[in-house]
């Protein structure tokens, strides 16, 4: 009996998990026969979690809206304060936890039983995050993010209004891969197919809900880090100058004043970090490093070395070392 439970709680994960199963492929994740599955199914069904069948070749087993809650054993109340919790980090990105928790609320929505549905919504319309004055967090709707999490672990592509950077409004269709929180920003790594390539979107900037379209074959990544990728994506490769600096502090106290989004850091040893970063400007990361109130050298551009020759130049002048030129 002990054995037959384990194995039903398994099953419910597992429909929860994603969106369609088929028997085949559940069985295999189980260890049993797809008889055993029917049946298990079955059981289920008898205990009141409204699971559809669909036939065929690409039919599948679904978990439908309103089923009881799993066997958190949940109140009310307690299933709506979970549910609210992590609505407030998808909102408010928080590095290390906020995709875990994008994946939770989509398995709580789920089965979030019908007479629950209209109270949760009016709790979330007043949630909002508020940033510190250290932090410019983009607010996400989580409807936005959960959508994403969605087509990502069912393999769906996705249709979106997406405003790009001093571009007009325009229409996307996407394969989804991952959602990268920086801890102020979400990001998500797509194969956009109309450019048929590899890009990275802002998530604050999707104008619309995702609708989620047909099914996909995974390609092949463009990085075995995508984390890494997204961090050299939005730090590196679109700017004019690609900017590299020694720092003499150690890696951990340059990372606490250089977000992610900015910058790719490495350890030099146990005293220097090294900066790479992508630039338009020169001038804004000669400012950026003069306030940081560190030693630093410019590897490079050699055009930021001159930069900041004529600048120091400048402000020996106006400190009164040097007498200025007329």
């Amino acid at each position: 009996m002990l054995e037959t439970s384990a194995r039903l709680l398994h099953l419910l994960s597992l429909l929860q998990l994603r969106r369609e199963w088929t028997g085949s492929a559940l069985a295999e994740r189980m260890s049993v026969t797809e008889r055993t599955v029917r049946r298990d199914i079955g059981k289920l069904r008898s205990l009141g979690y409204p699971i559809s069948a669909s036939p065929g070749i690409a039919g599948g087993y679904q978990l439908g809206a309103g089923a009881q809650l799993p066997p958190l054993l949940l109140d009310d109340e307690e299933a709506l304060a979970v549910a609210l919790g992590l609505t407030a980090v998808a909102s408010g990105p928080v590095s290390g936890i906020g995709e875990a928790s994008i994946r939770a609320l989509v398995k709580l929505e789920q089965v979030l039983p019908g007479r629950l549905r209209p109270k949760f919504s009016a709790l979330r319309q007043s949630v909002s995050v508020m940033a510190g004055p250290s932090a410019t967090v983009s607010a996400v709707n989580p409807e936005i993010l959960t959508a994403f999490s969605t087509a990502i672990s069912e393999r769906r592509a996705a249709a979106f209004r997406y405003q790009a950077h001093e571009a007009a409004e325009g229409r996307r269709i996407v394969e989804p891969y991952k959602l990268v929180s920086t801890g102020r920003r979400w990001y998500l790594v797509a194969w956009c197919t109309e450019r048929r390539d590899w890009r990275t979107f802002r998530v604050d900037r999707c104008q619309s809900v995702p609708v989620l379209r047909e099914k996909f074959a995974p390609r092949p990544l463009p990085a075995q880090d995508l984390a890494a990728y997204v961090q050299a994506a939005i730090t590196r490769s679109p700017y004019r100058y690609d900017v590299v600096i020694r720092i003499a502090s150690p890696l951990a106290a340059v990372a606490e004043q250089v977000p992610a989004e900015v910058a790719v850091l490495e350890a030099d040893g146990p005293g220097h970090t090294v900066l790479r970063s992508g630039w338009d400007s020169l001038d804004q990361p000669l400012v950026r490093m003069a306030g940081m109130g560190v030693e630093f050298e410019i590897l490079a551009p050699e055009e930021m070395r001159e930069r900041a020759r004529t600048a120091a130049g400048r402000l020996a002048r106006a400190a009164g070392e040097i007498p200025p030129t007329h």
